[in-house]
């Protein structure tokens, strides 16, 4: 006679180990992009290859956040990074990653690293929750990487990235504006395909 707790063990065991086994290979699909073979440098596709591997490397940095904004150009073999960081760290690694893409020759860091700021630290919170938590606005939270970023400069607010629409870059400037304790809110955010 067998015990039907031994029956039903087993295939959940291997059930697990195969639903494990799915996700470890759907977790390296989307590290091919990044190692791509690079163009040649006197190749058309190189700049378009060389800005979306920098992107890439950037939006991958472990403590990029929503209140961190970095930039970049490319000028031939030379990046520029530009942008404003809350810790120092972050500047550093940027730079890092970004000299480890094959074919560039110098990385020019120029990211601005925010004054450390108990205020600029609660005000970075009540904005995040003040755009973050409007109506509507939800949809943007749900990203890897929010499109709207916080940047708190002693008191000062600027909105960066890209919304859907005109309508929603207004209700973050309207929502960021609500917030105590602010000076100034800029406004930047870029609407998708204009």
């Amino acid at each position: 006679m067998r015990k039907s707790g031994s029956v039903t063990s087993k295939p959940v065991h291997i059930g697990i180990l195969s639903l494990l086994l799915a996700f470890a290979m759907l977790g390296t699909a989307p590290m091919a992009p990044a190692n791509q073979q690079a163009p040649s440098p006197s190749s058309l596709d190189y700049q378009a290859w060389l800005a979306n591997q920098v992107r890439h490397r950037l939006v991958m940095l472990p403590y990029y956040s929503v209140f961190d904004n970095l930039e970049y150009r490319i000028e031939g073999r030379q990046v520029t990074l530009v942008g404003q960081v809350v810790w120092p760290t972050l500047k550093d690694d940027a730079a890092r990653a970004v000299k480890q893409i094959e074919g560039v020759q110098s990385v020019d860091n120029q990211i601005q690293v925010l004054p450390i700021d108990p205020m600029d630290e609660q005000i970075r919170r009540a904005e995040f929750r003040a755009i973050y938590g409007f109506p509507g606005m939800d949809i943007y939270v749900i990203r890897s990487v929010q499109p709207i970023h916080i940047i708190v400069d002693n008191g000062h607010v600027t909105l960066e990235g890209v919304v859907r629409n005109q309508t929603d870059k207004n209700i973050a400037g309207l929502a960021a504006n609500r917030v105590p304790n602010v000076f100034s809110v800029t406004n930047n955010l870029r609407v998708e395909n204009s």
